[in-house]
């Protein structure tokens, strides 16, 4: 690429850290990074003279801002809900989007919603591929088990796609949540969804603080309409998946713990469909034995040995 430099100037690395993560503390990893930084930055246009090369699984999934509007145009979407996602999707996640899809969806015509070919809205699932720690889940698996709820007809082809986009997460909680609106506005998305936690680490930031933040963000200066939800979790007495809020039976809910759902993965016990559905959790462990040395998480193995998600010809 070559870069048009336009500006040069200096503002302190601890100033930065604050505004943005609303700490100083080195542990926070986006503190570190930002520590990390030398002392000038620069600012100007980027133009791509050399396009990335990507590997296999992904080459379907990367699609340039640009082609994304096309695809949506293609479908005939009028609204489209943003899922951003680095997990796997248990049945959780599926009625997260469910949940948005209906509310983006909203006061247009519902005959769209009955016929196949007919929809005028969708759910983008917009995986974040970048940098990994130990321990996240292979970005093969997310991807590949994310377009799985399509495939096997959890969605309508015609109502939901899966891309994926190229970002190191800087856990900014709420001010991430902001900096997420504009990526998949510039993608040509009309809706958001944001649930708890969001770009959240530890306990640095209240389960729903980048709601209120955007909350207070007029949508013209946002660009989307974010749609807020709760956690879904199981309940047996209702014997569904529900979201939490929705029914009374507060003491007997069971939500999805991520220890959990990390146990059965790693056990290779296929749960009930009420956690996984079945095809899903099947492209999980085809995924770990393709592209993860064997396990869904990321290793040390994974880390020293698995491909980069895209390279550069020479010119």
């Amino acid at each position: 690429a070559i870069f048009d430099i336009e500006e040069i100037f200096t503002y302190p690395n601890e100033e930065i850290a604050f505004k943005v993560y609303g700490t100083k503390e080195e542990k926070h990893p986006g503190v570190a990074r930002t520590y990390a930084y030398k002392d000038k930055f620069l600012g100007g246009k980027i133009t791509l003279v050399n396009p990335p090369k990507i590997r296999e699984p992904y080459t379907k999934y990367f699609l340039t801002p640009r082609q994304h509007r096309e695809k949506f145009k293609e479908l005939n979407w009028q609204r489209i809900v943003a899922h951003q996602t680095r997990n796997v999707p248990h049945s959780g996640h599926e009625w997260l989007m469910k949940h948005a899809y209906i509310a983006a969806h909203g006061e247009l015509p519902v005959e769209s919603m009955e016929e196949m070919g007919k929809a005028i809205s969708g759910v983008l699932v917009n995986c974040i591929v970048g940098e990994k720690r130990g321990g996240d889940y292979i970005d093969e698996a997310i991807v590949l088990s994310q377009d799985q709820l399509r495939t096997a007809g959890y969605f309508r082809p015609d109502i939901h796609m899966t891309t994926m986009t190229f970002w190191d997460m800087r856990y900014a909680g709420p001010k991430e949540a902001v900096h997420h609106s504009i990526i998949r506005a510039n993608l040509g998305l009309t809706h958001h969804m944001f649930g708890r936690d969001h770009a959240g680490v530890g306990t640095y930031y209240d389960s729903y603080e980048a709601h209120r933040l955007l909350m207070g963000i007029p949508k013209e200066k946002l660009f989307v309409t974010p749609i807020f939800v709760l956690e879904w979790a199981y309940c047996p007495h209702c014997g569904e998946v529900t979201c939490i809020g929705l029914c009374g039976h507060w003491n007997e809910l069971q939500k999805f713990s991520g220890t959990k759902i990390r146990s059965i993965l790693l056990d290779e016990v296929k749960p009930t469909r009420l956690i996984f559905r079945p095809e899903v959790f099947d492209v999980v462990m085809d995924a770990a034995k393709k592209y993860g040395f064997g396990s869904p998480f990321v290793t040390p193995e994974y880390l020293a040995k698995a491909a980069p998600a895209f390279s550069f010809e020479p010119l």
